[in-house]
């Protein structure tokens, strides 16, 4: 059903129940008031008795007009309304307003309506109006709305819809807007409720018009001749017309969705340069730029920008409008324009920073990757000192080379300065001259490289080789140590066996041995650090391992500090020497002790790291492997970043002089790199530190295993501190033996000592300074040697030189090497498969004789 009127018909405003006007005069009540006095007193003035019937009369008088009253507002014939309501003013708001007016009772009745709901309903009168379900029931495209109108007039809410009502005969429909809200909020007031209806027919054909308009637009920019794209401050492409998105070869819907970034269009740093627009508020800033885009394909295209940027009051940038021009087809058409095409792609390509700035160091024009570096170093938009890029202690040096090229001086030597920032990074700057012909606002051209890696690089290499340095030297001292210790320990062996326990110089001789056991010590630290020591590696289960530990630790860590071991499940074995290994563990725990002098907690975790796991470490120099992580960590006073990168450093300490010898952790440094692990150092002053241990995992393979001696195994074990005293305690066992042993010692001094030990437990000794020397021995003997005590670094010919010549003669010839060095520098010169024993330098006089017999014993 279609609800149509004639609007050209004037109406009246009507109410459907319309009141009876009042009338009313305050001089009239106060006539009645005047009369009602006036009787009242003439009747004083008259006796009681005469005035008793007048009184009853006009009472009864009162009474009959109250009665009649009383009925007449039962009947309603009179109401009490209030006086807001007869205000004209008031009333004639609502009769002729422009929106159809009307008031439902609860029962859906109409009980007030103005003109224009009359007109709008298509009402002839007062008695024709009708509530808004029933003008348009019938009406499919209205029903639905009104069904909610309705629901909401009910309930008491408030509801609106917009509804089109088509034309009779044709002719144009309407856009009509209904609302319906209650009455008040009085719980009798909200039963009524207040429809409206406008006629919005013109208003939705502006929005038409300007819908019609826009999508026009659109067209013409989507495919204007030139790209354009908005941005807004987050990066994000807000709109991109069809022209840039058909040169770019994305799916315009693609775009539109907000998958796409500056970043994702732009080549190279030519993004930075977009953002990097000195923020003024208030002001809109239109910059050119030219730069290369990128395709979907990865392809780029030259292109020019005409960037426009506008900021608010507070200087945040708003959403950008920028032009693109495409410069391809310039590359064709025009030569010059083709060579200042690859002119500007070559200068904001470079992986070199370039800008020009004045005699103040201001930035006049700069290319992408200073822009990229200015937000790297977190310079705002605002800085455009290119003396803000450098640290503040090294700008001088800029400024000095940009005053000598404001002043025409060439050949102006390059600048190497630490740039701002809170991560250290280095720049060099290349600083030339400007022709002041040619522009005077450009006093010198800047070229900055980054040299932060190159710089990192060259103090890598500049530490490995002073490390590396200082190793050669310490393994050459501690070889000549191991020799003169060795001389020592012999000789010191044989006054304690001259002398009784009661005798007065025997304490002196345990001081002497006790001394001597210090300096070897610090000798297998030196070659710890050095990596030259010998390791007799097993298959170890740490957790095992640092359970034996445990009770030691706790010793030596003190009452203060509170021990915990946390052992991670199932974990991997590895390959390690395990008095090293404790050796290392014991160094972390003591330097974890010292750190916290007034008490804290040890903490030693260990867990199983996989390849995946140590590939996404951010630990630099390890590859990515399966490793046993080691972690010993403390509550402590933490390293200062100034000295972190030196605690491995040999003789470094901060401990004061005679408390450390500075060889703790660069010997921990040199085992676990000598066992084919990592270290690294994690610590913040006040923070406590943690050292993390990588150990590589161990994975069986069916290999010959070779058994060792017991007494050699017994002198490198011996090497670890205390144990001397610890193999002392054991019960003695018999080292005497029998048959003849070639000593072949090039200090005269120690074959003499190492000799006369041997002889006294019963071998024959023969002694030779050098391999040559030796070899002629063993012909003199006719080959009955039964075993060879040879040094390794010998004159005229060394030690495995002289088992190889030896073994061409004699194959089952026993060796026993002894050496300072370790086994490893000279087993690589040895020929495959040959067999023989060592004995590390320095060693006591049991150590030797233990390790003779058995080899004897074995090799027998």
């Amino acid at each position: 059903m279609t609800a149509e009127t004639d609007h050209d018909l004037p109406r009246e405003p009507v109410a459907a129940h319309e009141p009876s006007p009042r009338s009313g005069s305050i001089a009239l009540v106060l006539l009645v008031a005047a009369g009602l006095v006036a009787v009242a007193v003439g009747l004083m003035t008259l006796g009681r008795v005469q005035a008793q019937p007048y009184i009853l009369g006009i009472l009864a008088v009162l009474a009959m007009v109250g009665l009649f009253n009383l009925f007449a507002f039962a009947a309603g014939i009179i109401r009490f309304v209030d006086r807001n309501l007869d205000d004209p003013v008031m009333g004639r708001i609502a009769d002729h307003a422009f929106d159809g007016l009307a008031v439902t009772d609860p029962r859906g009745h109409v009980i007030y309506s103005n003109a224009a709901y009359l007109t709008l309903t298509g009402a002839t009168g007062p008695q024709d109006v009708r509530p808004v379900e029933r003008v348009f029931i019938g009406n499919p495209d209205v029903s639905e709305a009104v069904f909610r109108l309705l629901k909401a007039a009910r309930e008491g809410k408030r509801q609106q819809e917009e509804v089109r009502i088509s034309g009779q005969d044709g002719s144009q429909g309407r856009w009509l807007r209904m609302r319906v809200r209650p009455l008040g909020t009085g719980k009798r007031e909200t039963r009524y409720a207040v429809w409206s209806i406008a006629d919005i027919t013109r208003d939705r054909e502006r929005q038409e018009d300007v819908f019609q308009e826009l999508q026009h637009a659109i067209e013409y920019l989507d495919h204007a001749p030139c790209g354009f794209f908005s941005v807004n401050p987050a990066g994000e492409l807000a709109y991109v017309n069809a022209t840039l998105a058909n040169w770019l070869d994305y799916d315009l819907a693609e775009i539109g969705s907000g998958g796409l970034k500056l970043t994702d269009i732009v080549s190279g740093d030519g993004a930075s340069l977009l953002t990097s627009i000195v923020a003024v508020p208030g002001e809109v800033k239109t910059e050119v730029f030219d730069i290369d885009l990128r395709m979907r394909t990865g392809k780029t295209m030259p292109v020019r920008l005409y960037h426009k940027l506008a900021f608010g009051a507070d200087g945040a940038p708003g959403p950008s409008r920028t032009l693109v021009i495409s410069r391809a087809r310039d590359e064709r058409s025009d030569p010059d324009r083709a060579a200042e095409v690859r002119f500007m792609r070559f200068f904001d390509h470079t992986p070199m920073a370039i800008a020009t700035v004045d005699r103040g160091g201001n930035v006049v024009r700069a290319n992408a990757r200073y822009a990229k570096l200015g937000q790297a170093l977190g310079l705002d938009s605002a800085s455009k000192s290119i003396f803000r890029a450098v640290s503040s202690r090294d700008r001088h040096l800029l400024i000095a080379a940009i005053n000598q090229a404001a002043e025409g001086k060439a050949d102006i030597a390059p600048v190497e300065v630490a740039l701002e920032g809170t991560k250290e990074r280095w720049g060099q700057f290349f600083v030339t001259p400007v022709d002041s012909a040619e522009n005077d606002a450009e006093a010198a051209i800047v070229h900055m490289l980054e040299t932060t890696e190159r710089r990192a690089l060259e103090n890598q290499i500049n530490q490995s080789q002073k490390m590396e340095t200082v190793g050669q030297l310490a393994g050459g001292i501690a070889h000549d140590f191991n020799n003169v210790l060795s001389a020592i320990m012999m000789a010191n062996d044989f006054l304690l066996n001259a002398h009784k326990p009661t005798d007065p110089s025997f304490q002196d001789i345990m001081q002497i041995k006790q001394n001597a056991t210090r300096a070897a010590t610090l000798v297998r630290q030196l070659l710890a650090f050095s990596r030259r020591q010998t390791l007799r590696p097993q298959v170890l289960d740490l957790g095992d391992a640092l359970s034996d530990l445990a009770m030691l630790l706790r010793r030596l860590i003190g009452e203060k500090v509170k021990q915990e071991t946390i052992h991670g499940r199932d974990l991997w074995p590895v390959k390690v020497d395990v008095s090293q290994f404790e050796q290392v563990i014991v160094n972390l725990a003591v330097n974890a002790r010292d750190a916290m002098p007034d008490g804290g907690k040890l903490i030693i975790r260990t867990a199983n790291v996989t390849a995946e796991e140590a590939a996404k470490l951010a630990y630099k120099g390890m590859p990515a492997a399966d490793y046993v992580r080691i972690e010993v960590a403390d509550t402590g006073t933490g390293i200062p970043a100034d000295i972190r990168d030196k605690i491995f450093e040999p003789f470094f300490s901060t401990k004061e002089v005679g408390k450390g010898t500075g060889l703790g952790l660069s010997t921990v440094y040199g085992i676990v790199k000598q066992t084919g692990g990592f270290i690294y150092v994690d610590s913040e002053p006040g923070q406590g530190t943690s050292f993390q241990i990588f150990l590589p995992r161990h994975h069986a393979e069916p290999e010959a295993q070779v058994e060792q001696p017991a007494a050699v195994a017994s002198a490198t074990n011996g090497a670890a501190k205390d144990a001397a005293p610890a193999a002392e305690a054991k019960p003695r066992t018999d080292l005497t033996g029998q048959g003849t042993i070639l000593l072949v010692e090039d200090e005269e001094g120690l074959r003499a000592l190492n000799a006369r030990g041997l002889r006294s437990r019963g071998y024959t000794v023969v002694e030779a300074e050098n391999g040559v020397e030796a070899m002629e021995m063993l012909e003199e003997q006719g080959g009955a040697i039964d075993l060879v005590v040879s040094d390794v670094v010998m004159p005229e010919m060394d030690g495995p030189t002289l088992l190889k010549a030896m073994r061409e003669t004699n194959p089952d010839i026993k060796f026993i090497f002894v050496s300072g060095y370790a086994e490893d520098a000279f087993e690589k010169s040895l020929p495959e498969g040959q067999q023989f024993d060592f004995l590390p330098k320095p060693f006591t006089l049991s150590q030797l004789v233990a390790a003779v017999k058995e080899t004897m014993v074995k090799q027998g």
